[in-house]
């Protein structure tokens, strides 16, 4: 089973700050994520890997 990560952890995982993750990812709807509650997202490292493999060329821009 996947580990869930936070908003602060994955944005570690990518190796940038918590705002460029919000800009690159979660503005993103496709951009695939688990909502706990309301307010509260979580992500796995895979979906994370899938979303840069499928979106690279649009990281440039951060």
């Amino acid at each position: 089973m996947a580990k869930l990560l936070t908003r602060k952890e994955a944005s570690a995982y990518v190796g940038i700050a918590e705002k460029s993750f919000d800009k690159a990812f979660r503005a993103n709807p496709d951009f695939k994520r688990f909502y706990l509650s309301d307010h509260v997202e979580r992500y796995t490292k895979e979906s994370i890997d899938q979303f840069i493999e499928t979106h690279e060329r649009g990281f440039s821009k951060i």
